[in-house]
This record gives C-alpha cells, structure tokens and sequence, in this order.
C-alpha cells in the first residue's frame, strides 16, 4: 500500500492510527474530551481530533459495510417489500385513480404499469449499493461530486421529513379507528376542538401524537437489525388486509361498483390521461426508494440477494395489495354510495354504523394492523433515508439514530393535514417528490450504467485530494454535467407544478401535460443531457472515453475488509503520490480488470 508510513505534515495530519513502527496517532495524542463532548455532543467518540472535512467524507455509518453486517438475503428483500407494500399510503395511491374516474379495473392496469417500472429502476439503483456495499450519500458522489453531493442528499433530506411527516398524518384513520373501537363511537365529538384550521381538529392532533409516539422508540434500532420489523410485518398485515376486505364484501353483499366511482363516466381522452396520471402517481410513490435503496442493499449477503427478490416483487406485492385496496373501496361504493379515498374510512363507517361487539373487535384488530404498517413503512421509507443523508451532512455531530430521531421532531414542523386536505392535494406531494427527486435518479444510472459501466473507486469516493476521480478537476468537487442535467430535468415541469398548487396561475394544456409526466420526462432528460455531456466532455476515471459506441462492463464485488486502513493510508499521502497512482491505475488497468 503507497504512502503508509510517510512522514505527514501538519497539513496532512488527521485520524491516523498506531503505526507499525510504534507512532502513536493524532488520535491517541490528543487529551481526552469531556463526558458531554465525546458522549453527548459528538456521534461518535472516534471523531474527537478529526477535521471536519475527514468526518464528513468518512465515518461508521457512511463506511463500506464490512461482511460481518451484510446479512439481507433474498427472504428478507422479499419482507421488506411485503412489509412496505401494505399500508394505508398505498391504497391512497391505488385510489387516486378512482378519484380521477377511472374503474377499479383501469386503475389496477395502471397500478401493474407503475410498479414494474419503479421495481427495474430500483434493482438498478439497489446493485450500486449492494455491489459496493454503500449507501446513497456514498454513490451520489460519483455522479455529482464529492462536494456537491450534499445537494441531492439535502433535497432527499427534507423530501425524507416532509414524508415522514404525512405518513404519521395518514396514521391518525387506524389510530382513531382504534380509539373509537374502545371508547365509543361518538369519541371524536365528544373532544371539543380548540384547532383554528380547517384541515385539523383536536380529536385528529391527539391520533398524530398517539402514532408519533408509538412510533418513537423503533427509531432507536439500527438499520441492519430493523429487518425483524419488517418480517413480522409482512406476517400481521396481509392477514389483517385479507380479513378487511372480505369483511366489506361481506357487508356489500359480495358486490363491488364496476364503474367509475365518481357518479359519471368520463369522455376517453379524459381516461386517457387519467390513466397516464395514476401511472405516474406509482412511479412518484417510489420517487424517495428509488434512489435511496443503496442504504438497505449494501447489507445484502450476495451479489443476487437484492436482484431477482426484488424485480419480481415489487410489482407483484405493490399491485395485488393496491387490489385489496381498490375492492374494499368499490365495495364500500355499493354500501354507502361514497366514493372513499382510504380503506379506512370505510373500516370507521362500518363501525359507526353497526357498533356491536364484533364489530368493535374486527374494527380495533385491523386499525392495530395498520398502524403496524404504517410504523414499517415510515421508518424504512423515511426516518432511515432522512437519518442517512443527515450523517452525510453533519457526520461529527449525527449519526443515523439521531437523524431520525431529528427527523421524527422535524415532522410536527411540517403540518401535514395541510397537505393531505385533499386527494388532489395528496397528489400534488407526490408530484413535488417526482420532479426533484426523478433528476437525481437518472444522472444517478446514466453515470453507473453508461458512462462509468460499473466502475467505482471506493477510494476515491473517499478523498477531498485533487487527484480524486470524483472532485472532477474543482475545488468545490463540482460535476457540472450533473448540475446541467439536473437543472434541464427539472424545468419543464415546474410550470405544471406552480399552476397545480397555485389557484391564480394558468398554463397551456399541454404544459399541465407535460407535468402529469412528472417522473419521465425528469429522469428521461437528466439521463439523456449528462450522457451527451459525458461523451462530449469524458470526466476522469471512467473506463472507456467512447463509452456509447465501446463494449465493456467493469463492476466488481468489492471486498472491503481492510478497506479502514486503505483509506485512512490514501488519506494522508502526499496528492503528488497520489497522482502517480491514479495516472498507473486508469484507463489501461481498467481495461485489463473487465468483467
């Protein structure tokens, strides 16, 4: 290894260990902190006498996870997104559709359309992680620059929040669904509201608190053990989703409504584009998980542990439970003649209308379900993504346990049932999360597929020195391809977007048009603009410059065991080193290691 035991300066000094000749690092050199520096203020004690720049570029939990941690298989992808397709935002999704007058059947169509798109391009954001075992704030910075990556992670950051936020909001239907089981039907009235809001009652803040804090102590646990979670999960939730629908379909007589649930049938260019709409709203569900599923893949055991699990999945379990969705609301049509936005909702009518005993029970059982599912979904969607990206951009102070704790605090900060006033509304946020987060995506693939075919220096990923492949030439560490990408993504549908939140502002037609394909006309461009600038400008690194006309694919199973001590020797050997080893490790030896 080159430049481990170099003599360093005091520019190059920062967290090195004992050598082997007997030196004692700067760490071991400096006095011990006080109990509320090491063990209050600071994550991590380790952090105590490094730079901040060594702290933000390395530290446990943006590290490559060694093997000993990487124990996702295949059966636990499988729960995880068994876990995470059952909740009540997904049927909210499922019936977006319905709301916009489609039938059960057309949205269901649109349903299978969405999530097998965003289950390919998870599988393709979920091989960086596993393959390199890193987590998205690691990968963002072979594409963006390892500067400003903090750009989309600050972007995913507060997406993560807001999300986590209307997930507890979401969570207020089981948590009062329960508490009227319990205490009466007439709970809810006999609360008076004190709330000067419209969208908010005192009734509905006490069901946000009840979620927030039973959801409070799961964020404690860390991320490689919170599978548990999700496998008991993926037992409870489905029972109780089966048992709801063949409740309502028993009280519907076993009818459901075949039509359109909003009392008239809309003309086809209508349908059309309803249709294009519940489809995006899928793929914007899956907006945040599509770039942040590095976090979770890194634990996967094996190179396929988070391929074919996932791929097969994802769209399976997504659509048959949005069906359990859409036919418990069809059905709930033939009862009360409401076209419901949530199952729910219909679950709370039954119970106020037919308050008996059994219906108390079955009613209580299923809203504790969902509450269930709600809890799983918000940590492995949120709190986690959120607690992530956090440790990116404060890593001496935040590790993942307290950015979700911040994240969890952060949520009374938003007011989610300003958001969630409407169907129309709800969609709204999930389009906001599209544009933004859609961009990042395709500059994310556009970078590891075809421009840099599966090459990744872990190394490299780690370093502020002007030799790194990832600092692209910049002081700041500025891939400006990314920057050009990102911004020619998002412009064409912010106009969309300004006229849909916007009472006073109107748009062309075909502009609201373009906006409704929020999620590919982001990602479609952002891939096209930063491959065209790549080829036309090749970053350094990459292992093939005519990577469009090239064959090649250079990814590998990185082996990480040591890699503390590599990083830790690169990090402090002099750049003109540095810049020997990467002109002898570059194109030629890339070609020679191709796979």
């Amino acid at each position: 290894m080159v430049g481990t035991n170099h003599k360093r300066g005091s520019h190059d000094e920062g967290p090195m260990r004992s050598g082997e000749d007997g030196s004692t690092s700067v760490l071991e050199q400096t006095k011990p902190a006080g109990f509320y520096r090491q063990h209050i203020l600071l994550s991590d004690a380790q952090h105590e006498g490094m730079s901040l720049t060594d702290t933000f570029l390395y530290n446990h939990d943006l590290k490559p996870v060694e093997q000993k941690r990487r124990l996702w298989s295949a059966f636990n992808f499988v729960c995880f997104w068994t876990a995470d397709s059952i909740n009540l935002n997904n049927f909210q999704v499922a019936a977006t559709g319905l709301q916009l007058g489609l039938t059960w059947w057309q949205c269901w169509l649109s349903i299978w359309i969405g999530y097998f798109l965003a289950g390919t391009l998870v599988v393709l954001t979920s091989r960086i992680g596993s393959h390199y075992h890193i987590s998205f704030p690691v990968v963002i910075r072979s594409s963006f620059g390892i500067f400003f990556s903090l750009w989309p992670v600050l972007n995913r950051v507060m997406l993560a929040v807001i999300w986590y936020s209307v997930q507890c909001f979401v969570s207020v239907g089981p948590v009062s669904v329960a508490l009227k089981a319990i205490f009466g039907k007439d709970l809810e009235q006999r609360i008076p509201s004190h709330i000067n809001n419209p969208n908010l009652t005192t009734y509905q803040l006490i069901c946000f608190l009840i979620f927030w804090t039973f959801s409070f102590p799961f964020l404690l646990v860390s991320p490689h053990k919170i599978r548990h979670l999700f496998t008991v999960k993926a037992v409870i939730v489905p029972i109780a989703s089966i048992a709801m629908l063949f409740w309502v379909l028993s009280k519907s007589d076993w009818q459901i409504e075949l039509g359109s649930l909003t009392g008239s049938t809309p003309v086809r260019t209508s349908v059309g584009w309803a249709f294009v709409r519940s489809t995006m709203t899928c793929l914007a569900n899956f907006a945040t998980l599509i770039i942040n599923l590095p976090d979770f893949a890194r634990f996967a055991k094996t190179r396929r542990s988070a391929l074919w699990s996932q791929l097969i999945s994802i769209p399976l379990l997504f659509s048959v439970t949005s069906l359990v969705g859409l036919l418990t609301n069809a059905a709930g049509y033939k009862i009360f003649a409401v076209n419901y936005w949530s199952p729910m909702e219909v679950i709370e009518r039954i119970l106020e209308t037919h308050y008996t005993a059994a219906t108390r029970a079955g009613a209580f059982f299923i809203a504790v379900a969902f509450m269930l599912a709600q809890l799983g979904t918000n940590i492995c969607a949120n709190s986690l993504a959120a607690g992530t990206d956090m440790t990116a951009l404060l890593p001496r102070f935040i590790n993942i346990r307290r950015g979700s704790i911040i994240c969890a605090i952060l949520a009374w900060c938003i007011c989610p049932w300003n958001l969630m006033s409407s169907s129309s509304r709800f969609t709204e946020t999930l389009s906001a999360y599209a544009i933004f987060l859609s961009t990042i995506g395709g500059v994310m693939i556009a970078d590891y597929y075809l421009v840099r075919r599966g090459s990744l220096k872990l190394t490299h990923l780690y370093s502020a020195k002007p030799s790194s492949y990832y600092m692209y030439g910049t002081k700041f560490g500025i891939n400006f391809r990314a920057l050009a990408a990102y911004a020619v993504g998002i412009a064409p549908c912010m106009p969309g977007f300004i006229a849909s939140v916007a009472d006073n502002v109107t748009i062309p037609k075909w502009l609201m048009r373009v906006y409704y394909l929020n999620y590919w006309v982001g990602f479609g461009l952002a891939f096209v603009v930063y491959t065209a600038l790549s080829y036309v400008n090749p970053p350094k690194g990459i292992p093939m410059r005519k990577f469009l006309t090239e064959r090649g694919w250079y990814e590998k199973w990185a082996e990480v065991e040591d890699f503390e001590e590599e990083w830790l020797g690169r990090a402090h050997t002099p750049s003109v080193l540095l810049d020997q080893v990467s002109s002898d490790t570059s194109l030629g030896s890339l070609r020679d290691k191709k796979v």
